[in-house]
């Protein structure tokens, strides 16, 4: 029965993404041409050693292993609910881990973002302002204008179209946009907090997921004049865009979060797999301490752990202040009358200090 599961949640790196059978053909995309890994992410997340314990630490619970599972056969996006600290956002970083699928594409929202913001950036103001420069340059240049004076800065490299040529210089694509670039593995996409959106945000995204394209438009608007351009990508690779216009080829695990603070339109819904992230019991909590801290046996970490449940009966707590206090007391960081300091660090989260 577990031979279907591509993502296992055991937390040891595999290649088995290449069993992940077609989709269905209502979720067939053909994106081209075809991408390898993103060359320039693998090593980031090496360095981002916060990213990388998240993944090798984390404990997936049976349910999380098989919506996981479930969103990579139908190539559709995951909403996952749950209250702060539940490690809602660390799911994805678990599977592009366990599966290597190369570095989490994060995409923080706040209530100003908007689409466009995740597909892809265009800064027109540095294009203009390197126009004019070369505008300059060649006017001293001219024949009887005497001694050239260099401008500051470097000069704009040469391009035998300046007015078309170079426009792929000054665009960048968001972390939706380049999840959706026609990767030959699918690539993990972390839209982290929708509910704190606008609300026509998750309405905004019901094309893209449906579709898994998406068009540049100062591109596409000059694609007879110059057919292809290369722009960034949020990796910080060059890829090269036709005629303005991007399509998947296998579509990303996107997982989207939310702390339930709002409740989204049924048509987006529809288009997600839901998954509810409990808090975490006793058993669990034990753990994810041993994971992080190597202390599941130890007795004072139990005596911690009975302590935090049952403070979590009567206000909001994170599991991460259970780790900070566990730390301090096997770095003998307890003073006397250590009461204190527990309510200082397991303090509820809805609450302000007085």
């Amino acid at each position: 029965m577990n031979d279907w599961l591509i993502y296992k949640g055991n937390r040891e790196p595999n290649d088995d993404i290449e069993r992940l059978p077609a989709p269905p053909s209502w979720r067939a995309f053909s994106g081209e041409p075809i991408l390898g890994p993103p060359t320039a992410a693998d090593d980031s997340l090496e360095r981002r050693l916060g990213d990388l314990r998240k993944a090798r630490t984390y404990r997936a619970s049976t349910e999380e292993v098989e919506l996981v599972n479930a969103a990579l056969y139908l190539r559709r996006p995951v909403l996952v609910t749950g209250k702060p600290g539940t490690g809602k956002s660390t799911l994805a970083y678990s599977v592009a881990w366990e599966l290597k699928l190369g570095r989490v594409l994060k995409w923080s929202v706040t209530s100003r973002t908007s689409r466009d913001d995740g597909l892809y950036q265009y800064d027109a103001l540095a294009r203009l302002q390197d126009a004019s420069r070369r505008t300059s340059l060649a006017m001293l240049r001219e024949p009887g204008l005497g001694p050239v004076t260099p401008l500051p800065g470097p000069e704009p490299a040469a391009s035998p179209e300046p007015e078309y040529g170079d426009i792929g210089r000054y665009i960048r694509l968001g972390p939706l946009g380049t999840a959706l670039l026609p990767y030959q593995r699918p690539r993990v996409l972390l839209i982290d907090e929708l509910d704190k959106s606008d609300i026509d945000l998750p309405n905004d995204l019901l094309n893209i997921f449906e579709d898994g394209r998406y068009e540049i438009r100062e591109l596409a608007r000059i694609a007879d004049r110059l057919p292809e351009a290369t722009v960034l990508t949020d990796d910080g690779d060059q890829v090269v865009i036709r005629a303005g216009k991007v399509e998947c080829n296998s579509f990303p695990l996107v997982v989207i979060t939310s702390n339930g603070e709002r409740v989204f339109p049924p048509a987006f819904l529809r288009r997600c797999l839901r998954l509810h992230i409990g808090e975490p019991d006793a058993d669990r909590l034990q753990e994810i301490v041993q994971a992080h801290l190597g202390a599941d046996e130890d007795q004072r970490s139990m005596e911690m752990i009975r302590t935090f449940i049952s403070r979590r009966t009567e206000g909001e707590l994170a599991t991460d202040q259970l780790l900070n206090a566990i730390y301090l007391m096997f770095h003998h960081a307890w003073p006397d009358g250590r009461e204190k300091l527990v309510d200082k660090i397991l303090h509820y989260i809805s609450q302000n200090f007085e």
